[in-house]
């Protein structure tokens, strides 16, 4: 999922994304809470019909926004009280106002509200805020259930059929994730994400509790990893389980020149391209490859163009779609592992520009 954060995906137009082939994006509850506020977008119709994107939005809780505020944050067992890093007003966020949040902005899935755990912690304290995420996560769900069957007038549902995810926490603790798995399961979602990774543990333990927590929830509902990652993690952990993912990579890395390409990364600001003429990726279908070269993107990228942005952006989320794709193609004719091992060993080669 291209992850729009305040509504539109950095860099890119939604023409050009329905073009690359995105089926869904997501789009950030904080942000879109404190600006331009999600009352507004109720009135006017719900998220889709205000940005103009009438294919599935995932919305998330603000959880993980709230827990990087840091110092700005407090969290209590009611919710989380934190300041705008916009104007420094006070707000709080609780299961059952993020859950009302996300109705009025009419989302097709909407994300429950957990606590996210920085990275080393320890495991009473992996406990505690797991068990916190599994109260949290009933509180949503009673709340949803409540809007569904008697909505309430000062909430605006503009999606009726929203669906609403789990979020299994419990740090890098086996035991932690296998217990949260199990109890968020016992709430029953729509389906489920792995929470609380991708915060500086070491790429094998994300795996490892990555595959321990997949092989826990039910492989007929959708299964979510967020915030990872590259595309390595994307084919490492669709073999773990993961059917479905979200990630900055592709739009942050293009706004600061790297491109991810078929034979590894590829950092357009080195004088290498200076004359290069080759396309970023002779085996990329996107706009950006079959009409410009690395010559041209380099000499945008170093000029300040906007267009660099815009050109590296849509090659990068092309790529990572593409990546997909081939992933599901694969799956469905029985030829992911020899996928996997062929694609790991082209994207992982040493960078254009070691």
């Amino acid at each position: 999922m291209p992850v729009g954060t305040q509504g539109a995906v950095k860099g890119t137009l939604f023409r050009d994304l329905e073009e690359a082939g995105a089926e869904i994006i997501l789009g950030n509850t904080y942000h879109l809470h404190l600006r331009p506020g999600d009352e507004l977008i109720g009135r006017l119709g719900g998220l889709h019909r205000f940005i103009g994107w009438d294919r599935p939005i995932l919305t998330d809780s603000g959880g993980y926004q709230v827990f990087s505020l840091a110092e700005r944050r407090k969290i209590t067992e009611d919710g989380a009280e934190f300041q705008s890093h916009l104007d420094g007003s006070r707000h709080h966020l609780t299961p059952e106002s993020a859950v009302d949040i996300q109705t009025r902005l009419g989302s097709d899935v909407a994300m429950v509200l957990d606590e996210c755990l920085a990275y080393p912690a320890t495991r009473d304290a992996a406990a505690e805020s797991m068990q916190r995420s599994v109260r949290w996560a009933q509180r949503c769900r009673n709340r949803l259930q409540q809007l569904r069957t008697s909505p309430q007038t000062e909430v605006i549902v503009s999606n009726a059929g929203q669906a609403q995810f789990g979020i299994v926490q419990g740090g890098v603790f086996s035991d932690l994730r296998c217990e949260s798995a199990e109890a968020t399961q016992a709430i029953g979602f729509e389906g489920y994400a792995i929470g609380g990774l991708s915060v500086g543990e070491p790429i094998p333990v994300m795996y490892e509790v990555v595959e321990v927590t997949a092989r826990r929830l039910p492989v007929a509902q959708p299964r979510y990893l967020m915030g990872a990652g590259t595309p390595e993690d994307l084919v490492e952990s669709v073999a773990r389980g993961i059917d479905m993912f979200d990630c900055v990579l592709p739009t942050r890395n293009a706004r600061n020149g790297q491109l991810f390409t078929s034979q590894g990364r590829l950092n357009i600001r080195n004088a290498r391209y200076t004359d290069d003429d080759e396309p970023p990726d002779p085996a990329c279908r996107c706009y950006t490859c079959r009409r410009h070269s690395r010559a041209y993107l380099r000499h945008l990228h170093l000029s300040g163009e906007m267009t660099a942005a815009a050109l590296n952006t849509l090659h990068n989320l092309t790529f990572y779609l593409d990546t997909m794709q081939r992933i599901r193609e694969a799956i469905e004719f029985g030829t992911f592992d020899t996928f996997k091992q062929e694609f790991l060993r082209s994207v992982s080669r040493p960078a254009h520009d070691s």
